[in-house]
C-alpha cells in the first residue's frame, strides 16, 4: 500500500482512529513494529507474533529483538517470494509492506494465530513503507558523507607524500585523518623489512601503553612473536575484535604484548602480494567498537598510506642520491678540467700522428713529405728549427734529407762521429740538451765542440726506431730565449718520431714494392707471352679430352653424358616454350649378344660401327644419334610436333637394316627394335624420358622384335603394378601372409581320400585370397618364389600332420628353379625332420620342362629323394616335351594328367580325349605308377574316367581347396 491509500484509509474512518495517530506520531520502523504489536499483542497464544523489515532485502533483516536467526530469515526470505507470486496465499509471514524491490517489512505469526484486518496491516504497510523511505534515503546520505570523507582524507594523504612537512609532522596529520573517518585515539603505522625480518614503527600513540616502541626504533619479529602485530605480518589478513575474538581468527597461539584493549583492528599493508607494513587503531572504551566497515574503509585507507610513505622514502632517497651526486659531480668536475687540457694535448698529438700515417700512401715527393712531417710537429711543439738525420745501412754515415734551421747552412753527409746526432743514435735514447748538458758532455767525451752550434740554447733530439735499432734522429732546437723545451716535450716527440718512423719504413715499403711490381710486370708479360702459346696447346689437347669424354670411342658418336646433357637442355627448351615437343628413339640391335658370342668380339665391333653410320642417316641436323652401351642406340629428334613424325624416322630406321651388313667377311642379317616416347610436359628429367623410351622398347622386342612401339601411360602403369606387387610379395614374406589350401585326391571306385595337394595362397590384407595365377609370374621373375616355395613347405608340413595318417600323403608344388638348386633334397629332408613330418607321406610334384633341362642330375635327385622316402609326382602330364618317350627314364610314383585332356570328356566330340587319357593310363599300367586325373568337375568326366580303368582323381567335383583344418573334421 503506498502512502496515498493510508490516508484515504484513514479518511473514511475504516480503522481505528486512534491507530492512525499511534501511527503518524511514530518516527521509524521499529517504533511502528512496536504500535502494531501492541495492537494485537492481547490475542496472543503462546508464542507471540514478530515484525521483520529491510532496507536491503533480502539482507540486512531488522526486528525489535535484533536480527533474527539464519533459520528464521530463510524462512522470512521465502515466504515474501511466495507472496509476489500467488499474492493471495495465506502463510505464516505477511507482508506489511513490500515495493517489489528492497523495502520489505512483514509480520510473522506463530500457528494458530488470528491475523489482524487487512484494513490495519493496510494502514500500518503504509506507514511502514513511509519511514522505510526515509530510512533508505538517510542511510544514502550517510554513506555519501563517508564517501566525501574518504574522499578528502584520500586527497589530504597524496597531498602530504609531496608536502615539505618532516615525517613526524606527516605522520601526526596522518594520524588526525584517520580520527576523522573513525575511532583512532590509539593509533600506530610499522614498516616491515623482509630482509631482517623486523618492524620499525614510524608512528606509535597509545593512551594507556606505557611501554611504546620509540620512533624507527627496529624490533625483529622474534621478539613480539605470537603476538597481534606478528599475526597481522604472518596472516596477511585483517584482525578485528575482542582479545578472545581475535583467538579464534589466528592460526596458533596469541600472546599479549602490551596493554589488553577492548576492541582492535589492524590491517596489513601488501604490496604487489608482499607485506610492507601495518596500520593499527584500538580502543580501550566500551564506546568505540569497530565495525566490518571499518575495517574495510582502514584497509583501504592503508593502502594510501603506504602509497604516501613510499613516495615521501622515494623522494627522501633521491634528495640524498642528489646531494652526494651533485658532491660527486664537482670532484668529477674538477678533475675533467685538467682531463680536459690532457685530452686537447692528445688530440692534437692523434691528429698529427693520423696525418703523418696518411703520408705512407702518399705519392708527394721526399721533400714535400718532409715537410708535411714538419708541419705537423710544428703543431704540437715549436719547431723553427728542424731537422731529420738518418743513419746509412752500414752506419758509417749519417744524412740530412730534411732541414729548416736559421743559422746553419751545411747540412751535407758526414762521417759518423761525436755530434749530439750521434749520441742519440748511439745511446738510442731521447737526449734534452741545454748548455750545462752540453758542457757536461763534452767532459766525458760523448760529444766534441765541433758539433755542437754556439747559438743553441736547447737541444732535443730523439731516435727514430727501425727494425734492428735506430735508422734516424728528428731534432729541433732553439737559438732564442723562451723558446725551452722541458721532459714532457720530449716524451711528445717520442711518440711522433715512432710514428715518422713507422711512416718512413712503409714509404721505403712502397717503393720497393712499387719497383717490384714494375718488375713484376716486365717478366708478366714475357710469361704472358709464353703462357699464350701454352693455353693454345692445352685449349686442343682439352678439346680432344672433351670429344673423348663426350662421344664413344668406337662408333665416334656421342655418348650417354653427351645425351643426357641435351635431354636436359631439350626439356629446358620445353618448359619454356611448352608447344616445343621432341622425340626420343631407343634403339636395340636385336640378337646383337649371338653375334658376339658365335662370331666374336671383332665382328659385333664392326656391326656396331656399320649400325651406326645406318643410324646417322636416317637422321639430320639438328637430330642427335648417340651410343649408350653395347648395341644400345638412342635418337634424340628435337622437333616432333606429332608422333607419326618420330614413327617415320623408326621406319626409315627398320628399313635401313633391311640389306646385309658386312662384317668380319660376313653378310650379316641385322634387325633393330625401337621404343619411341615424345615429350610434350617437362615433368622430370633426363632419366625419366630415357626410361620411357626403354619401357617401349621393352614392349617392342615382347612383340617380336624387328618393329617398334610407342610409349603410353599404360606401360608405365603396368610396370609400377608389378613393382608394387614384388613389393608387396616382399612384405607377405615378412608378415608370413602366405598359406597353404589343401585338395584331396580321391579314389574314383568309392570317393575315399588317398592324399591331399598343398597349394599357394596369398592372404593379402586388403584383397583378400589371391590364387598363384594373380603373382607366381612376378615371383619367378623377381627371384622370391625360393623363399616364397619354403616358407609355403614349411607351413604345409606344419598344417598337415594330422592329415597325413592311415596312408594318406601330401604333395608340394616345387618351382623348376627352386628344384634345380644344388643341396635342395638335402634340404628338404632337414625341413620334415624340423617340422616332425614323415617323409613317406610327402610327394614332390614336378614339371617335365623341369626333368628334361638336365635330365642325369633330375633322374640323381629323385633317386636320392625316393631313398628318403619322399616319392616324386609328374604334374600336368601331356603338355611338355615328348612325354611317352622320357617319362620311363625318372623314378617316378604319380603321374597326373593334365586338365587340358579331362576337360573334353565332357564334351559331345570326346573320342581323342579318350585316346589320349587310355594310352596314359596304359602307360602309367606298365610302369607301375599311379595316374591321377586332374580337374575333374562333373559327374560325367568321373563316369567315362573309371570306365577306362582311372583309379584316382582331383578337381572341384570331389572338393575345392580348403585349409587343413576344413579337412580336418571330416
Amino acid at each position: 500500500m503506498q502512502p496515498q491509500d493510508a490516508a484515504n484509509a484513514i479518511d473514511t474512518g475504516a480503522p481505528d482512529t486512534r491507530l492512525a495517530v499511534r501511527l503518524l506520531g511514530a518516527g521509524s520502523p521499529a517504533q511502528v513494529a512496536s504500535v502494531l504489536l501492541d495492537l494485537i499483542g492481547g490475542a496472543q497464544t503462546g508464542e507471540g507474533p514478530s515484525v521483520v523489515w529491510s532496507t536491503q532485502w533480502p539482507t540486512a533483516l531488522e526486528s525489535l529483538s535484533g536480527p533474527p536467526d539464519p533459520g528464521r530469515a530463510a524462512e522470512l526470505v521465502e515466504g515474501i517470494a511466495a507472496s509476489r507470486q500467488e499474492p493471495e496465499r495465506r502463510s505464516r509471514v505477511m507482508p506489511i509492506f513490500d515495493d517489489g524491490h528492497a523495502h520489505v517489512a512483514a509480520l510473522v505469526c506463530p500457528d494458530g494465530f488470528q491475523a489482524p484486518p487487512a484494513g490495519v496491516l493496510a494502514v500500518v504497510g503504509a506507514r511502514m513503507g513511509e519511514l522505510l523511505a526515509t530510512r533508505s534515503l538517510l542511510d544514502s546520505v550517510a554513506q555519501s558523507e563517508q564517501a566525501e570523507r574518504l574522499q578528502r582524507a584520500l586527497y589530504t594523504i597524496a597531498d602530504l607524500a609531496g608536502s615539505d612537512l618532516e615525517m613526524s609532522e606527516m605522520l601526526r596529520d596522518l594520524h588526525r585523518i584517520v580520527s576523522e573517518l573513525m575511532y583512532a585515539e590509539n593509533f600506530y603505522i610499522a614498516l616491515y623489512d623482509d630482509h631482517d625480518d623486523s618492524l620499525r614503527f614510524l608512528y606509535f600513540v597509545d593512551l594507556v601503553d606505557q611501554e611504546a616502541p620509540d620512533q624507527d626504533e627496529v624490533i625483529p619479529l622474534s621478539r613480539i612473536e605470537r603476538g597481534l602485530s606478528w599475526h597481522l605480518v604472518r596472516g596477511r589478513k585483517p584482525l578485528m575484535g575482542t582479545l578472545q575474538e581475535l583467538t579464534t581468527q589466528v592460526d596458533g597461539h596469541l600472546h599479549l604484548h602490551g596493554a589488553d584493549s577492548l576492541d582492535w583492528l589492524g590491517v596489513p599493508m601488501i604490496r604487489e602480494g608482499e607485506v610492507r607494513g601495518i596500520v593499527v587503531v584500538q580502543s580501550y572504551d566500551q564506546a568505540g567498537r569497530y565495525t566490518q566497515a571499518e575495517m574495510s574503509l582502514l584497509a583501504f585507507v592503508a593502502d594510501h598510506i603506504l602509497t604516501a610513505l613510499e613516495r615521501r622514502h622515494g623522494r627522501e632517497r633521491l634528495e640524498r642520491r642528489v646531494m652526494e651526486r651533485t658532491a660527486e659531480l664537482a670532484l668529477a668536475n674538477q678533475d675533467m678540467r685538467r682531463e680536459v687540457t690532457e685530452r686537447e694535448r692528445g688530440e692534437r698529438l692523434q691528429a698529427a700522428l693520423y696525418r703523418i700515417a696518411e703520408l705512407a700512401s702518399n705519392e708527394e715527393t721526399s721533400a714535400g713529405f718532409y715537410g708535411e712531417v714538419h708541419a705537423s710537429v710544428g703543431d704540437l711543439i715549436s719547431a723553427k728549427n728542424f731537422y731529420i738525420a738518418l743513419l746509412s745501412d752500414d752506419g758509417a754515415t749519417v744524412s740530412f734529407p730534411y732541414v729548416v734551421d736559421e743559422h746553419e747552412r751545411d747540412w751535407g753527409s758526414r762521417s759518423f762521429g761525436r755530434g749530439l746526432t750521434e749520441y742519440v743514435l748511439r745511446t738510442n735514447q731521447p737526449q734534452l740538451v741545454d748548455a750545462a748538458r752540453a758542457e757536461q758532455l763534452m767532459a766525458s767525451g760523448e760529444i766534441e765542440g765541433s758539433f755542437v752550434g754556439a747559438p743553441t740554447l736547447v737541444w732535443l733530439g730523439v731516435p727514430l726506431p727501425g727494425p734492428e735499432g735506430p735508422m734516424g734522429v728528428v731534432v729541433v732546437q732553439s737559438y732564442q730565449a723562451g723558446d725551452d723545451y722541458d721532459q714532457r716535450d720530449a716524451e711528445l716527440l717520442t711518440f711522433v718520431s715512432r710514428q715518422i718512423a713507422s711512416t718512413l719504413l712503409r714509404r721505403r715499403s712502397n717503393q720497393l714494392l712499387h719497383d717490384a711490381y714494375a718488375d713484376l710486370e716486365r717478366r708478366v708479360e714475357v710469361r704472358t707471352a709464353e703462357l699464350r702459346e701454352q693455353i693454345a696447346v692445352r685449349e686442343e689437347i682439352e678439346a680432344r679430352l672433351q670429344h673423348q669424354v663426350m662421344h664413344d670411342s668406337l662408333t665416334n658418336l656421342p655418348n650417354r653424358a653427351y645425351l643426357r646433357d641435351r635431354l636436359e637442355r631439350a626439356i629446358a627448351k620445353l618448359r619454356r616454350a611448352g608447344n616445343r615437343r621432341f622425340g626420343l628413339l631407343y634403339v636395340d640391335i636385336d640378337r646383337f649378344k649371338l653375334i658376339n658370342d658365335s662370331l666374336g668380339h671383332g665382328v659385333g665391333d664392326a656391326v656396331l660401327k656399320e649400325a651406326s653410320q645406318r643410324l646417322a642417316s636416317c637422321v639430320r641436323e639438328p637430330d642427335l644419334v648417340a651410343r649408350l652401351a653395347g648395341d644400345e642406340f638412342c635418337i634424340l629428334l628435337e622437333e616432333v610436333q606429332l608422333p607419326e613424325t618420330a614413327s617415320k624416322v623408326a621406319q626409315r630406321i627398320i628399313k635401313a637394316f633391311d640389306s646385309p651388313l658386312s662384317a668380319g667377311g660376313r653378310n650379316l642379317k641385322v634387325s633393330a627394335s625401337i621404343g619411341i616416347t615424345v615429350v610434350e610436359k617437362a615433368e622430370g628429367g633426363a632419366d625419366a624420358v630415357l626410361h620411357e623410351a626403354d619401357q617401349a622398347l621393352y614392349r617392342a622386342k615382347e612383340r617380336g622384335r624387328n618393329r617398334f612401339e610407342l610409349f603410353d601411360p599404360v606401360m608405365q602403369s603396368n610396370a609400377m603394378t608389378v613393382l608394387n606387387l614384388e613389393q608387396g610379395l616382399r612384405e607377405a614374406l615378412a608378415g608370413e601372409q602366405f598359406v597353404p589350401h589343401f585338395q584331396p585326391l580321391v579314389r574314383l571306385d568309392d570317393g575315399g581320400i588317398v592324399g591331399y595337394e598343398a597349394l599357394l595362397r596369398w592372404d593379402h590384407p586388403e584383397r583378400g585370397l589371391l590364387a598363384p595365377g594373380e603373382f607366381l609370374q612376378v615371383a619367378e621373375e623377381s627371384g622370391l618364389i625360393e623363399p616364397i616355395d619354403w616358407q609355403m613347405f614349411a607351413l604345409a608340413m606344419k598344417c598337415s600332420k594330422d592329415l597325413a595318417v592311415d596312408g594318406r600323403f601330401v604333395t608340394l608344388n616345387v618351382s623348376p628353379r627352386l628344384f634345380q638348386r644344388p643341396g635342395f633334397d638335402t634340404r628338404m629332408l632337414a625341413l620334415t625332420k624340423e617340422a616332425g613330418f614323415d617323409p613317406a607321406s610327402l610327394r614332390l610334384e614336378v614339371t617335365e620342362g623341369m626333368l628334361l633341362g638336365d635330365p642325369d642330375a633330375m633322374v640323381a635327385v629323385l633317386l636320392r629323394l625316393r631313398e628318403s622316402k619322399i616319392e616324386a609326382a609328374l604334374d600336368d602330364f601331356g603338355t611338355g616335351y615328348s612325354s611317352l618317350g622320357h617319362v620311363h627314364r625318372f623314378p617316378l610314383k604319380m603321374i597326373k594328367i593334365d586338365r587340358s585332356f579331362i576337360t573334353p570328356l565332357a564334351g559331345d566330340d570326346s573320342r581323342r580325349s579318350c585316346a589320349v587319357v587310355e594310352a596314359i593310363l596304359a602307360l602309367g599300367h606298365a610302369l607301375g605308377v599311379d595316374i591321377v586325373a586332374e580337374g575333374v568337375e562333373t559327374q560325367e568326366q568321373r563316369d567315362k574316367l573309371a570306365a577306362m580303368g582311372c583309379v584316382y582323381a582331383q578337381g572341384y567335383l570331389f572338393g575345392r581347396p580348403q585349409p587343413a583344418h576344413a579337412w580336418a573334421r571330416q
